[in-house]
């Protein structure tokens, strides 16, 4: 029912010929992401916003792909949902109906919403159902017209980005500081001593797995109290209003792995704002403004176009996360985790240069 509504709304939104274009693209996700053979697909998605349709379209591409291979796919819809908002009953009632070891596709112009009533997060109730997933969030960010480059970073060359991010993830896990220069001001230490670095290149194929798409970053939480200097953001940085790109760089200064200045122009006013409001909306504030993530982007389609998801995957950028990072290895619980994209990283690890 919600699938046929779904391409309807599509094909008078004048959008379902171009979702058509991309199933080559989307086809081969799920053969090389997801290993996909008979089992159920379920498509979680909304109809965006005014002239941000791209979730939309994204979740029409699955289900049509997913026709052409033959595989059972079912698109449930519900409003665009925000911080401290209810997924649908819909989702709700489609998650307590499907089977376990089935594959569910998020493709969300903002949030899922909370599906506390299943007993946690998403990423809980996936593991403990063993259910393979993929997520793209926070897409209403990007305006139809930017459809083709969100395609684009999600049609790679797989099996070279996970050579170059497990080559990379090696390199992280055998030193103990990172130091990153950039022409544009950046210079800051980053100690990474016993911790192990995350690798995110697309491969959902074992049950209970999941994450974005697009894929393309490896990631790594610091030594605790042990990141100094500073970070010119002049990519993109992640508000509470969402994706901004940065028109005039953001400096970002800090101490103990704390931000303890952010100077700069309308954006820098922006991410300020955003800590400043999580920190008096927190229980246990923190961890607010620590810095908890180094990533390192290693897909060579991506490109920075103002939806996070895709920026900080771009080869050639590097980004600190604001705030929580205890899903991967580090110790900081915040109600934000705050992407800052900063381009041309020069990369030293323990002294030596490296090229990603």
């Amino acid at each position: 029912m919600h699938a046929d509504k779904h391409l309807k709304w599509l094909e008078e939104k004048k959008l379902l010929e171009e979702s058509k274009t991309t199933i080559p693209a989307i086809k081969r996700v799920f053969e090389k992401c997801l290993a996909a053979k008979d089992e159920h697909i379920l498509i979680i998605t909304d109809q965006g916003f005014k002239n941000k349709r791209v979730a939309g379209m994204l979740s029409g591409s699955y289900y049509l792909a997913a026709k052409e291979l033959g595989l059972t796919a079912t698109i449930i819809i519900q409003d665009p949902k925000f911080r401290g908002e209810k997924a649908s009953q819909d989702v709700l009632n489609a998650f307590y109906d499907l089977r376990k070891k089935s594959i569910v596709i998020l493709s969300l112009s903002s949030k899922l919403g909370s599906i506390k009533d299943l007993g946690g997060s998403f990423r809980t109730y996936a593991k403990e159902n063993q259910h393979r997933f993929i997520s793209s969030m926070s897409l209403g960010h990007l305006e139809t017209e930017k459809f083709a480059f969100l395609i684009n970073s999600i049609d790679v060359d797989y099996d070279k980005m996970r050579e170059k991010g497990n080559a990379l993830k090696k390199q992280l896990d055998n030193a103990d500081e990172v130091h990153i220069t950039t022409k544009k001001g950046t210079d800051f230490i980053y100690n990474i001593k016993g911790k192990e670095a995350k690798v995110n290149t697309g491969d959902y194929t074992q049950p209970g797995k999941g994450g974005n798409l697009p894929a393309g970053e490896v990631y790594i939480a610091p030594k605790w109290k042990h990141v100094e200097g500073t970070v010119i953001i002049d990519g993109s940085s992640s508000t509470r209003e969402g994706t901004q790109l940065c028109n005039e760089p953001i400096k970002l200064t800090i101490k103990k792995d704390e931000v303890i200045k952010v100077e700069g122009g309308v954006e820098a006013k922006k991410l300020e704002s955003t800590l400043d409001w999580a920190y008096m909306k927190a229980k246990y504030p923190w961890g607010i403004r620590r810095v908890g993530e180094l990533g390192i982007g290693i897909n060579e389609r991506a490109n920075i176009v103002g939806a996070t998801i895709v920026d900080e995957k771009t080869l050639g950028t590097a980004h600190i996360g604001i705030g929580s990072n205890y899903w991967f290895g580090g110790t900081i619980y915040a109600i934000i985790h705050l992407d800052q994209i900063f381009r041309n990283p020069k990369i030293e690890l323990d002294g030596k240069e490296i090229k990603v």
